[in-house]
């Protein structure tokens, strides 16, 4: 009996040793090959396996809905309802009926019924709320929040679910919160000590690889798969990075494969640690709350960055908003009015795995940043664009649109004028005028086509 070990000795050792495997695991599998930026598949390979389960449920729940003559929801492929687009001449000559009135030069009342018709279909489901709400999936994923076609349909089927939830919370979602608090506590900690070394290529040079080193590990944290396309036209320095907008993990997506200056607001709490710390190794462009609203000393401040052509490309997202992995909406024209050269790059999430899209008015970050860390992956494809400079006839507006376009097209997102600030603020009065123009115009078209007849 004296050579048997006590209980509570037997529960440390086995304790000990499991803290140190599973370290020992974290170190090998993980930390390292984020140092060094390589990848020995595992992910991929767990990214596979996921798509044949997937696809294995799906058709399990298609053909338990047949069996029980229920109805199937089937959502479009882009994860919205879309309408057909028609321009506002189209729908008045549309209603004044196979344009028999279209040389009427004045006023018809059945024009009132093409606006009443639109605001009807603002009210209900307009174009800009759509882009504020998480896709329907075709294929379930074995998470209830992103199908509403879940019930119980097999035994098999629920248990599958079940053993899903287990795997999700009980092993991913503490391996996640492990590897995300190692990359936060290693970025405040080497970007503070490297921090302290005098200017020079050696500090630029230690600064690059701790900021990787660190994004990188924060990437495994989701378990991020991702596929950068066209890294020849990786953002230079003196320039500046634009990017769709979706989520807040879209700056660790992009600063895992590139050494950017971020732009932004100062904070309190844990993110003012993190970026008084950031700003010591790496000259980021922070603004106190009392000067974001100044247009014009926070367009000095960027344009004295970008002019330094030893600086880093800055990294802005000119949305102002997150979108919802389907379009891209109204690019604020600030970034675009001083006259640096623009890296335009197109992100595009696949919401099989997970859903990246933040929908900041329903969750907070807290929620949110365990959604993430409790879906199985998140997956999306990067494309850097060719590098473009606005043109001499172009306005800041005009070449902002273009670039917006560019990252639509590449992207195969939806291209929206709308302002993504809808989701909170009023409909401007801009937008109220202009419609108004384009019908004045179309009658004041009418009456000078009759009146030269």
């Amino acid at each position: 009996m004296s050579s048997l070990l006590p209980f509570d000795s037997v529960v440390c050792l086995l304790l000990g040793l499991s803290l140190t495997l599973w370290f020992t695991l974290l170190l090998v599998f993980i930390i390292v090959p984020a140092i060094f930026g390589v990848s020995f598949g595992i992910r991929r390979l767990y990214m596979k396996t996921l798509l044949r389960i997937f696809t294995w449920a799906t058709l399990r729940i298609e053909r338990g809905v047949k069996e029980n003559s229920h109805t199937l929801y089937k959502p479009l492929s882009n994860g919205i309802i879309a309408k057909e687009s028609t321009s506002l001449e189209e729908g008045i000559w549309e209603l004044r009926g196979n344009g028999r009135s279209l040389d009427k030069p004045e006023f018809e009342l059945s024009d009132i019924f093409y606006f009443c018709r639109q605001g009807m279909e603002s009210i209900m489901d307009d174009e800009v709320t759509q882009r504020f709400s998480a896709e329907e999936l075709e294929t379930w994923n074995l998470l209830t929040r992103t199908n509403y076609n879940f019930q119980h349909i097999s035994v098999r089927l629920t248990v599958l679910w079940g053993l899903g939830m287990l795997v999700r919370y009980t092993f991913l979602l503490p391996l996640r919160v492990a590897l995300a608090i190692t990359g936060v506590s290693l970025l405040v900690i080497g970007t503070t000590v490297v921090g302290f070394l005098p200017n020079g290529r050696f500090k630029e040079f230690l600064s690059k690889h701790v900021h990787l080193m660190c994004y990188r590990i924060c990437v495994r944290a989701l378990t991020a798969i991702i596929t950068y396309h066209g890294s020849e036209n990786r953002p230079r320095k003196g320039g500046i990075c634009v990017a769709n907008h979706t989520s807040p993990i879209d700056v660790i997506i992009l600063a895992s494969d590139g050494y950017y200056a971020m732009v932004g607001q100062v904070h309190g709490g844990l993110l003012g640690v993190i970026q008084r710390a950031m700003v010591k190794s790496c000259p980021h462009v922070w603004f106190e709350r009392s000067e974001v609203k100044d247009r014009h000393l926070v367009a000095k401040r960027l344009t004295d960055h970008v002019q330094d052509k030893s600086k880093l490309p800055i990294l802005i997202f000119p949305e102002g908003t997150c979108i919802n992995n389907t379009s891209v909406m109204m690019f604020k024209k600030g970034s675009f009015e001083i006259g640096a050269t623009v890296y335009p790059v197109a992100i595009k999430y696949d919401p099989l795995f997970g859903d990246a899209f933040w929908n900041s008015s329903k969750y907070g970050m807290v929620t949110y940043l365990l959604r993430m860390m409790t879906s199985w992956a998140i997956v999306c494809s990067v494309w850097y664009l060719p590098p473009m400079t606005r043109q001499e006839d172009e306005d800041a507006v005009q070449f902002a649109n273009r670039v917006k376009s560019a990252i639509a097209h590449q992207g195969g997102l939806v291209d929206l004028l709308w302002d993504g600030g809808l989701k909170r603020e009023k409909v401007k009065d801009e937008f109220k005028e202009e419609q108004q123009k384009v019908y004045s115009r179309i009658i004041a078209g009418s009456q000078e086509n009759r009146s030269r007849s």
